[in-house]
């Protein structure tokens, strides 16, 4: 059976020019090398390859080979094919220095910014185990486009592992799988406009980019007030939603107090407002059982948001919606709408993670892992700058140290100085906010790898007033 163009050798996209075929194959091939589009080492067609697919006689092929073999473009050995050539590379004349403004701060030694796990420790036999496993298993349409709802399997693992861990009212058909918490956000933000809704509340401190989510899809976000026992939830006057994180507020680190988990349940069941529960690290308490889901309270007015990003790595682009029924057809159209998708190998593959119990046995390590962080980081400050105190609950992967009056800004830039990568709570509060400004650092302990945290904790102590 003859061989067609598609099935022979390697592809090599030449357009020949010139007065006559071998002339202008030679000067393709010889640009291509001179441009470095064909790398040095390149293994070429072989000359009936070539010949075939450019539609020209072999010995056409064979002599302009021959041609750049002569000139040291290429070179042709016995068993080896022909390749291009090594060559030197060419050098135009010495470039004048530039001259560079010496280092203003030290090269960064530790990265102690909050948000990120310890990358290094994500179990990645565990997971290639699980990957395995989960496309071994797969139909083949779970290959194609796919549900914008995302996978039966994933959502089906997430509902029963939401209720037994977090105390989620979790059903499949009521969770949508994302590209993590900003996509969930962005989504919401975008249904809660074209519900009409002009402002969304959001707790005084929070991170700039989910208030530039809402700002994107057209919200206004208002700052709740905050007092010495956290967000104040009793009066939600004027808004149809609030952002909160209830089991532990980022940066700030306390627990929603109970009576204002009430507070804003009873609000939404009076107003028919929503509450976007952001639980970004809700497996991670050390001193107690984690604090159950707000959701459970009323998941008819609550969507709950969860996100692998803490728990295994930003990196999967993995997270989760649990919505009132009333809301699901609206985010799927949003879904829709935006072509969004996550990976289908990587929805399998947690799935698997989860069923086969290695989910559990991984949050179980980190938690103990950055437990143990947590608890050198408050022995430390406690000998060694007995002046910072460490607020919030024992729970996360950061913790707010609070600083004497007016000394933020001054310990951030000696930190900058010794290459220790940290950022003051003033960073996270919103621009409107009432609550007056708290001199802090925010300290993210989970960041670091095993290896290098106590080098980092260390710098960090030098720096502390």
């Amino acid at each position: 059976m003859a061989k067609t163009w598609a099935t022979l050798g390697i592809d090599l996209h030449l357009e020949p020019t010139g007065p006559g075929l071998r002339r202008g194959l030679t000067d393709a091939l010889r640009e291509a090398v001179r441009t470095g589009r064909l790398a040095p080492g390149t293994r070429l067609p072989s000359s009936r390859t070539l010949a075939a697919d450019l539609g020209i006689a072999r010995n056409t092929v064979a002599d302009a080979y021959a041609d750049l073999v002569a000139e040291g473009w290429l070179t042709a050995r016995q068993g080896s094919g022909t390749r291009v050539a090594e060559r030197a590379a060419v050098t135009g004349p010495p470039e004048r220095p530039v001259p560079h403004p010496p280092p203003e701060r030290a090269r960064l030694a530790h990265d102690l910014t909050p948000g990120t796990p310890d990358l290094a420790s994500f179990p990645r036999t565990a997971w290639l185990k699980a990957a395995r496993r989960a496309l071994a298993a797969a139909p083949n349409d779970a290959l194609g486009y796919g549900d914008p709802q995302g996978r039966v399997e994933l959502r089906t693992a997430l509902a029963g592992y939401l209720s037994r861990v977090r105390g989620v009212r979790a059903d499949p058909e009521r969770i949508v799988v994302c590209s993590g918490f900003a996509h969930g956000l962005k989504l919401l933000g975008e249904v809660l406009r074209d519900r009409g809704a002009g402002s969304v509340a959001v707790e005084s401190y929070g991170l700039f980019v989910h208030w530039n989510i809402l700002r994107r899809a057209g919200l206004r976000t208002v700052p709740l007030p905050f007092d010495g026992l956290g967000t104040r939830t009793e009066d939600l006057t004027g808004v149809p939603a609030v952002l909160l994180n209830p089991a532990h507020q980022f940066p700030l680190g306390g627990a929603l107090r109970p009576q204002r988990r009430a507070a804003v349940v009873d609000w939404a069941r009076r107003t028919g407002g929503l509450v976007l529960e952001d639980d970004y690290d809700g497996e991670f308490r050390y001193d107690r059982q984690p604090v159950g889901a707000l959701q459970d309270l009323d998941p008819d007015h609550v969507v709950y948001l969860g996100t692998a990003s803490k728990s295994l790595a930003p990196g999967l682009r993995l997270g989760w919606m649990v919505l009132p029924a009333s809301l699901l057809p609206e985010v799927l159209a949003a879904q829709r709408a935006g072509g969004w998708a996550t990976g289908v190998l990587e929805q399998l593959t947690l799935a698997e993670f989860l069923t086969s119990g290695a989910y559990d046995r991984h949050v179980r390590a980190a938690r103990l892992r950055y437990r143990r962080r947590r608890d050198a980081l408050v022995t430390a400050l406690a000998s060694r700058a007995p002046a910072v105190r460490v607020r919030g609950i024992a729970a996360g992967l950061h913790a707010v140290l609070e600083l004497p009056p007016g000394t933020e800004a001054s310990v951030v830039r000696a930190a900058a100085w010794q290459g220790l990568s940290v950022q003051g709570l003033s960073a996270f509060r919103h621009p409107s906010a009432a609550t007056p400004p708290l001199d802090a650092l925010v300290v993210g302990y989970g960041t670091p790898p095993d290896h290098g945290w106590s080098g980092a904790l260390e710098a960090l102590c030098r720096v502390l007033p």
